[in-house]
């Protein structure tokens, strides 16, 4: 059985550091501790020891380990360092060290408080792979406080032996004083511990950062006026959609400033669209930016229902084309920016096409996701596009995203950071929203907040979401999106493009309707941070057995 290890598996600048880490990972006791990289600082300076071992019953030892370019002269110490010799002295800092981290212990409340007295501390040094030789001695440093290649064999022991014969008049250390020197050294039993929030920060941080870097593929673009990006999930379709809006306005990279409209179909994404342009400056906003829907509206063509396919499909896309044909110049567009373009029928592409300014040559820019489309009507442009892949999962932790992953449209590459892990709850469909409710009071319990979280459902709509709508419309709706201080309610035909860190993924329906596999893949990749699936597993398995392996680790 191994020691403690702290960290369990630590990063090493050179080959000699991991070499005697590893020896003594597999050579001192069950009830030692090894700890690797250790950095303290006091009123005097910084101090780092490349391995403390902490063994009760005998003392604690700090450890300086130096490579095969050490070596001892006349002039003392001295390292190889760019084809020359770089004077150092290893033992001043082991002692150094040693002596700070001592102090730094004794001085603690919780050594002190105790009133316990003082144990053994020593230092030694350890040249991995020098051989110094058996009567190597010197006055600051005796031959058993130094360990050349040749002792490696029997390191632990050498260790545990040096303070024995080393500051006698302190005791060794109990199992209790080692606990509490290592609860001391670790920072452990501290109230500064990162919240939910906090790692949930870090995270957002650093995926925007990825998409930000991503964005440079739009560089690629600066000569192509017709591209559709393709891109699983969380692989920050939106987010480049949004750039790509902004550089063609703005009249970035060698481009003219262009009449741009930005399109969608969800009115969620479209209000955050809206709301993340009017942050830009004025001069670069789309001319549009909205629903297709929104955009028949601005054109004069009333709103039919989303409930009659054949409005949408037929009537509602010819009444655009006939008015698109008769738009004078001034209203026309440059370039249209589609995102979440699996949501569109094929005839929704002809007054797109007709509305350019320029038909044969005129900006078309589109984002898809196929394994996304939840209508069936997906059709694509009628016109020639130049495919981009993205192949990278930016925005989700890898435990969500390896969940979804079978469903993704390929193999993506995972680049999230590390979060909780993805909970199940099993549910029958009838009382599915019931079980989710109380997993929203479980996520405030973990410490998020209600602008954290979203309850989705793939069934019928949650009775909060079906009370909002009735009361508010589907603007004032969505405008609680935004509240922070509101948990979001709402269904997954709607949040495509949309996300919160925290989704309780409410499965209340028994997955033999059409396009249930469709729904899956939305509802589990709308969590950035934590996701926790409520339903039943029966059902669930008809979005693929994939799935429920990868939900539960075990296959139905």
């Amino acid at each position: 059985m191994a020691p403690q290890l702290i960290p369990d598996d630590p990063m090493f600048t050179t080959e000699s550091e991991r070499d005697v880490w590893e020896r003594l990972r597999d050579s001192l006791r069950p009830e030692d501790t090894l700890m690797a990289n250790f950095r303290l600082t006091d009123t005097a300076k910084d101090h780092e020891a490349d391995l403390v071992v902490v063994m009760p019953e005998v003392g604690v030892v700090v450890v300086e380990v130096k490579g095969a370019g050490i070596g001892y002269d006349d002039d003392g110490w001295s390292m190889q360092h760019r084809g020359g010799r770089e004077q150092v002295d290893p033992v001043a800092q082991a002692r150094d060290a040693r002596y700070a981290l001592q102090g730094y212990v004794e001085s603690d409340r919780r050594w002190a408080d105790s009133s316990r007295s003082p144990i053994r501390f020593a230092h030694a040094v350890v040249t991995p792979f020098t051989s110094l030789g058996i009567d190597f001695d010197l006055p600051e440093c005796p031959r058993w406080m130094i360990h050349d290649k040749n002792d490696l064999a029997d390191l632990a022991a050498r260790l545990a032996d040096i303070p024995l014969g080393f500051e006698t008049h302190r005791r060794p250390p109990t199992q209790d004083d080692c606990d509490i020197i290592v609860e001391i050294l670790t920072a452990r039993g501290t109230n500064a511990v990162p919240s939910v929030v906090d790692d949930a920060d870090e995270r957002q941080s650093r995926a925007d950062r990825l998409t930000q870097e991503q964005a440079m593929i739009l560089g690629v673009t600066r000569l192509l006026n017709r591209v559709e990006v393709r891109g699983g999930a969380g692989s920050g379709k939106t987010v480049l959609a949004l750039a790509q809006a902004q550089q063609l306005s703005a009249g970035r990279d060698g481009r003219q400033r262009q009449r741009v409209a930005l399109l969608c179909y969800s009115i969620g994404l479209a209000s955050y669209f809206q709301r993340e342009v009017q942050t830009w400056q004025y001069n670069h906003r789309p001319a549009f930016v909205g629903t297709f829907e929104a955009l028949a509206n601005a054109w004069g063509i009333p709103s039919g229902t989303r409930d009659d396919p054949g409005f949408w499909e037929h009537e509602l896309p010819l009444l655009m084309a006939e008015r698109a044909a008769g738009l004078p110049p001034g209203q026309r567009f440059d370039a249209f920016v589609v995102d979440e373009a699996q949501d569109f029928a094929e005839s929704w592409w002809r007054p797109i096409i007709g509305a350019l300014s320029d038909e044969n040559d005129g900006g078309l820019f589109v984002y898809s996701d196929e394994n996304q489309a939840l209508f069936e009507r997906f059709g694509r442009p009628p016109v020639p596009l130049v495919p981009l892949v993205l192949d990278h999962n930016l925005r989700n932790t890898k435990q969500i995203a390896e969940v979804f992953r079978p469903l993704a449209p390929l193999r993506m590459r995972l680049q999230g950071g590390d979060g909780p892990e993805v909970s199940h709850v099993h549910a029958d469909p009838d009382d599915a929203i019931a079980v989710a409710d109380d997993q929203v009071e479980a996520l405030f319990d973990e410490g998020w907040e209600a602008g954290h979280i979203a309850l989705l459902t793939t069934g019928r709509r949650h009775p909060e979401q079906v009370a909002l709508q009735e009361m508010d419309g589907q603007e004032g709706y969505w405008e609680q999106f935004w509240d922070d201080d509101l948990v979001f309610y709402g269904h997954v035909l709607g949040f495509k493009g949309l996300e919160r860190r925290a989704v309780v993924l409410c499965v209340n329906e028994d997955g033999t309707r059409p396009r249930f596999r469709e729904r899956m893949y939305v509802g589990l990749s709308r969590a950035t941070d934590r996701l926790i699936v409520v339903g039943d597993l029966d059902a669930i398995a008809h979005a693929g057995d994939d799935v429920v392996r990868s939900l539960t680790g075990r296959r139905r």
